[in-house]
Parts: C-alpha cells; structure tokens; sequence
C-alpha cells in the first residue's frame, strides 16, 4: 500500500503526507480551547464531511486510503504536496469519492435499515476498480494467512482462561502488583522513525506519571512534536499539522488515555470496562498468543494479544468509527527490560490506516520528580495552585 498524509493516533506522533481527499488547506483552528476543531473550520472546500472533528475527518482519510491503496497526490494534484492551499483544488477523483460516499449512504439506509454494512473497504479492497470477474488463482491457491486482528469471539467458546486471570498472569509476569504499584513515575529516552521523519531516527522523549499523565515529545528536524494527555485531556501540537495545536476528543482521546493507563499496567484492569474472553486459538508469528477484549469509556473497542507462554503483552488494537468506517489501530511491544523490578518495552511499533512508527528506548530512569508542567497543555503553563 502506498501511504502518505499526516495523522497521529494513540499517543504516537507518526506522521505521513497528509491525504486531504475530500478537502483542502488549512483555515485556522475553530471552536472552543476545550472542543475539538471541527473538519470545515479548519480546511477549506469540505462538501460531504462536514460536522466531524478534525482527527474523525483525518482518519476518514486513512480509511480512503487504506480501501484503494492510494496516498494523498494521488487523488490531488501533486502540487498539493509543497502547499496546503493545493489540497482545495477540485480533482475528478475528489468528485467521484464524494458521489461515492452518498451513494455508499443511500445503499446502506434504503437496504440495511441504517446499518453500515457496506463501506468502501468492501468491494475495493486495495483497489482503484473493484474486481467483478472471480479469480481462479485466487479460488484455487493456498488461502493466505489469517490476521490475527481479525479474530473474533465464538458464540459458544470457552472462556477459559478469563480474562482476569489472564490480566493476572501479566501482571505477574511484569514483576508482580507489589511492585508495579510502587513504580510511579519515569522519563525515558531514546528514537523515533516515521513518516515525519523521513524514516530516519530522531531523538524521543515519553514522561510518565501515576496514575495516568504522560508525554512524548519527538525532536524532528522541522521542531517537536508532542503529545500530551494530562489525566483528563490530550493534545497534538507539531509544526507540520494542519492546526498548531489539535485538541483531542471522543474515540481519539480515549486512545491517548490507553497509551497513558498502560504505561503503569498496575490499574490495567480499571483501564477499560466489559472484559471478555473467549476468543479461539490465535498466533502472532510463530508465537501464541490469548486474546481478551474490553471497552473504553468513550465506547471503543480494544483488543489485547498476550504471549500464552511469557505472559506480557505483544500486541493492542484499538478500533476507531469515522464518517465512512471503522479503522483499526494497532501497537505491537517487544524487548522487554527489567527497569526498578519492572519488566518494560523498549520497542514499540504503532501502526494505522496511513503509516507506521517505531520507538527504540535507549534508557529510562524510574522514579524522577517530573515538572508538572511536561502535562501541561502544549504552550501553556499549568495553573499555580491557590495560595492559602
């Protein structure tokens, strides 16, 4: 798939050329400080997404890309690359993809009573033209591999292990509640490489604190990018965004507070609600891996891959709605240290609908009094507590 426009998702600052389908420049930032900027506040030429916020319209782009593998210059003009003022232009792939999206609309309203049954993805599946002849090499070839993303729970499987008891074992295998609890705080350095740098490694910051406040701040060549969720908001403030400062809301916010949960996995289980078990037999590679599911409070779905042997986590994916579908976000951990008795990943890969990144940490110092103002709202300070 070729993948290119610039979004950030679940606390991970990747970015890409950002695919503005529908749309076009940058206009400035809309609403409120606390409201989430809405699609046709901030670009210009939005005709059929209008009323969603900016990270639903971004990843609604991500959907469009990922159903016909196209990046951004491929349905503007190439122009739009080096201008935000491009991404306005009217193309005909533009006006087909609107015409689609209304026709995708009425198909599911007049024949599936409003459910989204059918969406892009459906009938192109990484095509420009959906195929309507069948494919003998494909009818008679070895079938490819299963996703383990796409596992599901079976109407009559076992639920053993539960899922607490699955949640214990990774707790245990961490290095136990004791000592999980008494981890709280750590500041961590090391690199990062994606889209927004050219896929070469820049120098990372992630600041952490209990129960869940956390930063990361990447240093590209272009100025920091930081995401921030202070315990109760979250923000995404980088210099080659369409606004300055992005306020997060809804699915994507919840994204960022998971990020933050699981960065002290002592509350994992608090972390989301409606824990199930029950899914069948499942690898990631060559290794198997238990699969338990549970929802956020915003009402996202999240599944959780932990290694059946070791116990730790290897893999979250997180489903996000947009105007057009559901898109998945996944991050895989791996290389797992001990850090103050606490077993940690120093690699993590984030990966979505329009790109990837990877976090290689070098160090991390447990237990550092951290300047509250690392949580603070990007360019802001935080309050001065009341003088008594």
């Amino acid at each position: 798939m070729r993948l290119g426009w610039r979004r950030t998702i679940l606390g991970a600052t990747a970015t890409a050329t950002v695919c503005l389908l529908c749309v076009a420049s940058a206009s400035g930032q809309a609403g409120s400080e606390q409201k989430p900027q809405m699609a046709e506040d901030v670009f210009k030429n939005v005709q059929v997404l209008k009323g969603i916020s900016v990270p639903e319209f971004m990843g609604t782009m991500g959907f469009f890309s990922a159903s016909l593998s196209l990046n951004c210059t491929d349905c503007h003009i190439s122009e739009s690359s080096g201008d935000w003022g491009r991404y306005a232009d009217d193309t005909p792939l533009k006006r087909t993809a609107r015409r689609m999206m209304e026709m995708v609309n009425t198909l599911n309203k007049g024949s599936f009573g409003g459910r989204r049954a059918v969406t892009c993805y459906s009938c192109h599946r990484g095509t420009t033209r959906p195929k309507v002849i069948p494919s003998l090499a494909d009818q008679y070839s070895s079938p490819p591999p299963d996703d383990p993303n796409e596992v599901e729970i079976l109407g009559k499987a076992s639920v053993t292990p539960s899922a607490d008891q699955v949640l214990d074992k990774y707790i245990q295998a961490l290095g136990g509640a004791q000592r999980l609890a008494s981890l709280t705080t750590f500041v961590a350095k090391g690199t990062y490489e994606g889209f927004d740098t050219d896929l070469g490694p820049v120098p990372v910051d992630v600041f952490a604190k209990a129960p869940n406040e956390r930063t990361m701040i990447v240093h590209t060549g272009s100025g920091d990018s930081t995401t921030t969720y202070d315990g109760r908001a979250g923000w995404i403030a980088a210099p080659d965004k369409p606004v300055p400062l992005l306020t997060l809301a809804g699915e994507d916010l919840d994204g960022l507070k998971l990020d933050a949960d699981l960065a002290f996995p002592a509350g994992i289980k608090q972390a989301l609600v409606g824990w199930r078990a029950g899914f069948p037999k499942t690898t990631i590679g060559e290794r198997e891996v238990q699969v338990i599911q549970g929802t956020s409070l915003g009402g996202s779905r999240v599944k959780l891959f932990f290694d059946k042997e070791s116990g730790l986590l290897t893999r979250v994916v997180r489903y996000t709605d947009t105007a057009v579908g559901i898109i998945p976000a996944q991050i895989d951990y791996s290389d797992y240290r001990e850090v103050r008795g606490v077993k940690m990943p120093f690699h993590w890969t984030v990966t979505w609908t329009d790109g990837r990144s990877t976090v290689n940490l070098s160090e991390v110092q447990p237990m550092v009094p951290i300047d509250a103002a690392k949580f603070a709202k990007p360019g802001q300070s935080p309050p001065k507590p009341a003088a008594r």
